[in-house]
């Protein structure tokens, strides 16, 4: 197998402002340094004043001719939401999508690579932790392309979302684009260009993995990760497709041999264990290592291995209307009905006045009760205030960890590679039973 190129999804908006920092060609055309523009007309891309379906900016080196995109959207639907111009190395394409243009970078895998290690962390960190994340980026990355090439060969129908007149389960996966192998967002990996690769550590830690991915009785393993585990982690299947997979389980993020392990999935340990705070390796507040995971905007929030969110009654009945559309009335209830194996709640039975609805997976939970994303779905509801109806005038949420918990906990790996485990140990952790190969 020879080194792949990806397409990877930018941002999409009715015009879209560029500058090619080096000559590109399009349509048997040179395009020389300067600043650009395209709009969408009557379903097609105005460019240089015709009209296209499509249009590809080839670079004449794939490897170091760069372009600019301004005004791009990071950390979408995310407290930090902002806009920032971003270079990209390779090609550039504009396709259309819902009536707009979406500008998609083309890109070598391993140039990509340099840039999501940067952009999903700090440059600086520990080489261990680079190295280990160099690894699944790539694992995952090839993973999605193979499942995507799979499902469209055999013309598999696949489904996210499952409907009744009392329950909901959706989760979120390939059918957000299909029309590039992966999105520059927090949604895939984060993605942000030659903007974020400042380093020659991340450049080392590139060529010295070149190739390397995580397998599982041959297959290429979608190596998941999330920012904080908070203290366990959770299986593949309770947050996706009901598929398990032996190296994405629950397993408690130490290596402590006389560690306890608890049974999340039972609410009372669940609860015990949310209220508590465990000594596992992402247990911390070493501004040291949060600084090696956490990006200038994801500091800005420091509470995430346990943390609390409050809710007036009038907040949290407004909230889910707003984010679910349907109006349950006043809000008497939020009951657990399942949690996984980090204690993430997988179905939430909402009990207002006016209905009541089972919603899961854990996204679908998080999206429901908040204005971008709760920090994860492994929390613990207290009620309070009552009136003499007996509804609700306030909910406490206390929670556990950032993200979805599945596969390597980012902050965890991190305290992993400043205790001296290698990225190998690191990844044997969080992915047990799967194994590093050489791709290419």
């Amino acid at each position: 197998m020879t080194e792949p190129q990806i397409n990877v999804g930018i941002m999409s908006a009715q015009e879209i402002s560029f500058s090619l920092l080096d000559s590109y060609q399009f349509a048997n055309q040179t395009f020389d340094k300067g600043n650009y523009s395209a709009k969408i007309i009557n379903d097609k891309i105005d460019f240089n004043g015709e009209l296209h379906s499509e249009v590809l900016f080839e670079a004449k080196d794939i490897h170091n001719s760069s372009f600019e995109l301004k005004n791009v959207v990071i950390g979408v639907n995310f407290h930090w939401e902002r806009k920032e111009n971003q270079q990209f190395q390779g090609h550039l394409k504009l396709i259309i999508e819902n009536d707009m243009i979406t500008a998609v970078n083309v890109v070598a895998l391993e140039d990509y690579l340099m840039s999501v290690i940067s952009s999903e962390m700090s440059a600086t960190s520990s080489e261990e932790l680079l190295k280990a994340h160099a690894v699944i980026s790539r694992s995952w990355l090839l993973a999605q392309i193979e499942k995507n090439k799979s499902l469209d060969t055999n013309n598999e129908s696949y489904q996210t979302s499952f409907e009744t007149g009392s329950e909901i389960v959706r989760w979120w996966d390939r059918e957000d684009h299909p029309n590039f192998d992966v999105c520059a967002d927090d949604h895939c990996q984060r993605y942000q260009g030659i903007t974020k690769q400042s380093t020659t550590l991340v450049t080392d830690v590139i060529k010295e993995t070149s190739g390397q991915i995580l397998t599982f009785d041959g297959a290429i393993c979608d190596a998941r990760f999330s920012k904080c585990c908070g203290g366990f982690t959770e299986a593949f299947e309770n947050v996706w497709e009901p598929t398990p997979h032996p190296y994405l389980i629950g397993k408690a993020d130490s290596k402590n041999t006389s560690f306890v392990t608890p049974d999340l999935t039972d609410e009372d340990e669940a609860v015990d264990w949310i209220k508590s705070s465990p000594i596992v390796f992402c247990n911390t507040k070493d501004r040291k290592i949060l600084k090696q995971v956490l990006n200038d905007y994801d500091q800005e929030t420091s509470d995430f291995y346990r943390w609390t969110v409050s809710y007036s009654q009038e907040e949290l009945s407004q909230l889910i209307f707003k984010r679910s559309g349907i109006d349950y009335g006043d809000i008497l209830e939020l009951i657990p009905i399942e949690r996984g194996t980090s204690g993430r709640i997988i179905s939430l039975k909402i009990i207002g006045t006016n209905q009541v609805m089972s919603i899961g997976k854990e996204l679908e939970i998080r999206r429901t009760l908040s204005e971008s994303h709760l920090y994860s779905s492994a929390f613990v509801v207290e009620t309070s205030d009552e009136d003499d109806d007996g509804i609700p005038g306030k909910f406490t949420l206390h929670g556990a960890g950032w993200g979805h918990g599945v596969g390597l906990c980012q902050i965890g790996a991190a305290m992993m590679a400043d205790k001296g485990f290698t990225y190998k140990e690191i990844l044997a952790h969080y992915y047990p039973n799967a194994r590093i190969e050489k791709k290419y």
